[in-house]
């Protein structure tokens, strides 16, 4: 695989070649490309963006990917998109049990459940948080172009195979699969896994400020594929998302046809084991900011338009501090998925595969449990092990779906959990 020297300029470009001699030299686009192929270039920006902020890559294939027929429309009920597309509901913290993965053979398309949306897709703002609960490969190819998905597996490996190469993504690692680059996921059995479909700016590594030049996701920790094709290239459907709906097409040949390959806008895959933690050695709880892996930026400066925060393994060594997260209510809401172990601030109720919504100005922290037990521990150093929760952290309210909200899996008596925090004032 290609490791990838730079996500934050993106001034580095990276090139593979399934078959040697494939990739023109000093010019893009040459009168006859080598062994007959085709030069294709998919723009991930606008051509007068700023240098540091374009992104384009070519492709050099055996056809290109207008060879495809007429599209119609294709239903997919439980698949959202915007704020518009969401309900509007009471200012509650929201909790989802674990969904099982159903007996119906599914594939990523049509396992796909949306759970909460915010924004605009034709106004290229907000996200869309998915869940995806399927059982068998794709034998068609999706093309998502709304907006980039960010793919966190939960329970079974995907095996994800790109016009630029495949990359193999189990639990605890993600895969960032660009807007307009066609793909299939293949499983390894029932699987569940967590989707962040983000129709604002691309997500990048977050700027680090005071941190310095090193800490939380190191951009050589990023992996790109090598460029692969397919032998024998079939008539294969194309779904597309255009427009906020599915539509579906047959191509003469597959789209997974791509020989050699250069440029920025690629699709990679990061282990979150690699992620080095930051964190108080003195005393208080620093703000979750300092757990950010990537981030897509809004138009204003700080307020992002999707964070994407993950809770590692980690020390917990502050003294005089209460350690899990404080009591609080945010500008920024906050959805989060736990994909295994236990999440600190909440021992019981939030389990593996389950999900929470905590919109702006709800307020949220540590169930009664979580609060008797950090008041009252020995403030010894302390490890979390074996444990990996994350958050899409929004500047957009979500609005849950009519699915999410009917679908059985809301945990109705969620607020229960702050039940037993009682008046404890002295006089």
């Amino acid at each position: 695989m290609t490791e990838l020297a730079c996500l934050t300029g993106f001034g580095n470009q990276f090139q593979s070649e399934a078959v040697p001699g494939a990739l023109p030299v000093g010019r893009n686009s040459p009168q006859r490309v080598a062994h007959g192929l085709y030069a294709e270039l998919l723009s991930g920006s606008a051509f007068t963006a700023p240098r540091a902020e374009n992104r384009r890559t070519w492709m050099y294939r055996r056809q290109p990917s207008v060879i495809v027929g007429a599209y119609e429309a294709y239903a997919q009920p439980c698949w959202r998109s915007g704020a518009a597309e969401g309900e509007v509901v009471a200012p509650d913290p929201l909790r989802w049990h674990p969904v099982p993965v159903p007996a119906e053979a599914q594939d990523f398309i049509d396992g796909l459940r949306t759970v909460a949306v915010n924004g605009d897709v034709d106004a290229q703002t907000g996200v869309a948080v998915h869940l995806v609960l399927a059982n068998r490969s794709m034998q068609r190819a999706f093309v998502n172009a709304d907006g980039e998905m960010l793919v966190v597996p939960q329970q079974g490996t995907l095996t994800i195979t790109t016009e630029l190469g495949v990359l193999q993504v189990a639990p605890g690692e993600i895969a960032l699969l660009p807007r307009g680059m066609a793909f299939k996921v293949a499983l390894d059995g029932p699987t569940r896994a967590y989707v962040c479909e983000n129709h604002g700016a691309p997500f990048r590594l977050p700027e680090l400020g005071p941190i310095g030049s090193n800490g939380l996701a190191d951009a050589r920790d990023f992996i790109a594929p090598r460029a692969a094709f397919e032998a024998d290239p079939q008539p294969t459907e194309i779904v597309r998302k255009f427009g906020g709906r599915l539509w579906r097409a047959t191509a003469k040949a597959s789209p997974f046809n791509v020989v050699a390959w250069h440029g920025n806008l690629v699709p990679f895959k990061y282990d979150t084991r690699r992620f080095m933690t930051i964190g108080s050695i003195s005393h208080d709880h620093p703000d979750p900011s300092i757990f950010t892996v990537l981030t897509s930026p809004s138009d204003t400066p700080g307020t992002a338009n999707c964070d994407f925060v993950i809770f590692p393994p980690r020390w917990m060594v502050a003294e005089d501090t209460f350690r899990p997260p404080w009591y609080h209510r945010n500008l920024m809401s906050e959805f989060m998925g736990l994909v295994y172990g236990q999440y600190d601030a909440k021992p019981e109720g939030f389990r593996p595969g389950g999900m929470s919504l905590h919109d702006c100005m709800v307020p949220h922290g540590p169930d009664a449990e979580a609060f008797d037990k950090a008041t009252n521990a020995p403030l010894a150093p302390h490890r979390l092990t074996d444990t990996l929760a994350f958050m899409f952290e929004s500047r957009w309210r979500f609005r849950p779906t009519a699915w999410a909200l009917n679908g059985g899996a809301l945990d109705r008596s969620y607020a229960d959990c702050w039940a037993g925090l009682a008046d404890r004032f002295e006089a």
